[in-house]
């Protein structure tokens, strides 16, 4: 096993950097946050982890926290997520997830830090001609937040071949759920994913829930995503690390998810189950841009990582994400 070296993790207060930094700590790696909180919380984290409130733009503040920390790996998380957003307030997306992620970069060569762990997406593949979506699969993003993506990895691509520094890409498929013991979950308001969005409607928190399409060639009609549980996700951010300090002129670039899918409608059945009580569905058109399933092939991640996801079925899935968002509602009181 590789040397715990000390790690930075960006975005740390957010939904997924959180669980990263639970299982880094977890795992008994030293680790340091920067989130400037503009969708993060300090909750989120646990006390004695180190905050630092500012911008990954801010190379000064970054350069100081990686001397003074001895930092040795950064895991990127910071950046905005919402792919409609992304279309309305394209220059938001390129700032917020191209321009500061080249200056993070810049700060990593400029400070020695030779591995870079990067939570990029499978918006990269846009709407895929095949699915299980491979790692070899044409990268055709169709909206800003893709590009945005696509364009960060292959900075660190370019900059991998030109500098000391290796890096794993992760591209997520849908990430969802709360941490098992209900330390951390998904807490901002005004979420878009299914599941955080069907456990609020089941609390009361909303009247119903939107079904964008019903017309999709699945089995049922609505769309199929490949949903993988944040904290699997986060144990593969762990186990991408250690890869990297095995390996260091290795990079890695893998799909994150199970290799299987569940239907909009499937999810709310499930979460119907969790519950015992009945979601109301409010069914619409289609977005544009969605396809109708979108699966992992997840192959290379198995092959590359002793990664064996451990929340994989679905109404546990839900079980978290439910405990979490009544946790909330005690934390917000």
């Amino acid at each position: 096993m590789a040397d715990r070296c000390p790690v930075l993790v960006t975005g740390g207060a957010g939904y997924i950097g959180s669980h990263a930094v639970l299982a880094l700590r977890d795992a008994d790696w030293p680790v340091v946050v920067i989130d400037n909180l503009s969708t993060g919380f300090r909750f989120a984290l646990p006390e004695d982890v180190p905050l630092y409130e500012g911008d990954i733009e801010d190379s000064a503040l970054v350069l100081r926290i990686i001397a003074e920390h001895g930092i040795r790996a950064i895991m990127h998380f910071a950046g905005s997520i919402i792919v409609p957003e992304s279309v309305e307030n394209p220059l938001k997306y390129y700032h917020n997830n191209t321009v500061k992620s080249r200056a993070l970069i810049e700060a990593a060569v400029t400070g020695g830090v030779p591995h870079f762990i990067f939570s990029s997406t499978a918006a990269t593949y846009g709407i895929p001609a095949e699915s299980p979506v491979s790692e070899e699969t044409p990268r055709q993003p169709i909206n800003p937040y893709g590009w945005s993506k696509l364009m960060t990895e292959q900075m660190l691509a370019d900059s991998a071949a030109a500098h000391r520094l290796n890096y794993g890409a992760l591209r997520y498929f849908n990430v969802a759920g709360a941490d098992p013991q209900a330390r951390s979950g998904q807490s901002t308001a005004g979420a878009t994913h299914l599941i955080k969005v069907a456990v609020e409607a089941a609390l009361g928190k909303r009247d119903n829930v939107s079904v964008f399409g019903t017309d999709y060639d699945t089995p049922d009609g609505t769309g199929v995503r490949d949903y993988i549980h944040v904290s699997d996700l986060a144990a593969a951010h762990v186990l991408a690390l250690e890869a990297l300090l095995e390996q260091p002129e290795r990079s890695l670039t893998m799909n994150c998810g199970y290799g299987r899918g569940f239907s909009v409608l499937e999810v709310l059945d499930a979460v119907d189950r969790v519950t015992n009580r009945k979601i109301e569905r409010v069914m619409g058109p289609r977005r544009a841009g969605d396809p109708d399933s979108l699966i992992s092939d997840n192959r290379r991640i198995k092959a590359t990582l002793p990664w064996e996801p451990r929340h994989d079925d679905l109404e546990e899935i839900v079980t978290h994400a439910l405990a979490w968002e009544r946790k909330l509602t005690e934390i917000r009181a």
